[in-house]
């Protein structure tokens, strides 16, 4: 009855999904390789020329489980609880293309999860699946930056197909997207990131995922003295039916929205932390949880 519960930690943090029956989540497994509201404060700010470590991490909790209508799954003793660290390289070089600098990247994540359903449970930790690609910072002014990237998503994790829990998707993933970002120290900030998810064809069980447009977003105000505070989260919209054995699977759609407060702060000096707690609602096809999300960078 209850197939599997499926963690992706893409693009720098970590969802955990739950399949109870197709089509009752959207998606394979209602899992995704992007998850959504990663990103936070300065997220189209690529750093100036040099080689930068940046530090995520994600806690995410769920207990409730929503179906393609978005209506709530009734699963006894349903629970996932994941835990996710995540270290980003970046090298951002001084090579010019279409008026921007080539930026290159990588993402290696660390994940613990932990899933119970009907009497059942599981807990993986392990490496999940990675994240690398290029892309074009632009510095548009002093105060407006923006970013254009296309990333790959390797299935590096663990993966079983009649495992409880997954820290792996078992398929490639193309990410093209844009991230832009207006950072003032004493005003008005915000930030956005548009992904188009495009997932592949998982072999193991012959399911291709529908497409995905995520966009996380983040508003604050700067109080002049390194603080920023303000509110983040994600909108998500699965553009197109999942298919398995070829065939259409009907009322297979995700969306979600999630808000939460966010702050920042930076030293002026290269350094930032972020941090956002986001709850997830308007939820269909998937869980519907709560997530603490922290970034921060490490010049070199």
């Amino acid at each position: 009855m209850y197939k599997k519960i499926q963690l992706s930690f893409i693009a720098l943090a970590t969802g955990a999904i739950c399949a109870v029956t197709q089509p009752a989540l959207a998606g394979e497994g209602g899992g995704s390789s992007y998850n959504g509201g990663v990103e936070n404060f300065m997220a189209g700010a690529a750093p100036p020329p040099g080689f930068y470590v940046l530090e995520y991490g994600n806690v995410y909790s769920a207990d409730t489980l929503k179906d393609g209508s978005g209506n709530t799954i009734p699963v006894p003793g349903f629970k996932v609880s994941a835990v996710a660290a995540a270290t980003r390289f970046v090298w951002s070089t001084n090579e010019k293309m279409l008026g921007g600098n080539l930026v290159w990247h990588a993402i290696v994540p660390l994940v613990d999860l932990s899933v119970s359903a009907a009497g059942a449970s599981q807990h993986k930790t392990g490496i999940g699946d990675i994240t690398f690609g290029p892309a074009i910072a632009f510095h548009h002014s002093p105060a407006l930056h923006s970013v254009l990237a296309l990333d790959f998503v390797a299935p590096a994790g663990e993966y079983g197909k009649s495992n409880l829990a997954n820290i792996g998707r078992n398929y490639w993933s193309l990410q093209p997207l844009f991230t832009m970002s207006q950072i003032d120290p004493n005003g008005f900030n915000w930030d956005f990131k548009a992904t188009l998810n495009l997932a592949g064809t998982n072999n193991a069980t012959n399911y291709r995922s529908g497409n995905e447009l995520y966009v996380d977003y983040s508003a604050g105000v700067g109080l002049g003295n390194g603080w920023t505070v303000g509110v983040g989260g994600y909108w998500m919209q699965q553009l197109n039916a999942d298919t398995s054995n070829g065939v259409e699977v009907p009322n297979s759609l995700t969306k979600a929205f999630a808000i939460g407060p966010s702050v920042k702060y930076d030293n002026g000096k290269g350094w930032f932390i972020t941090a956002k707690l986001q709850q997830e609602m308007a939820v269909a096809g998937r869980t519907q949880g709560t997530a603490l999300w922290i970034k921060s960078t490490i010049p070199f």
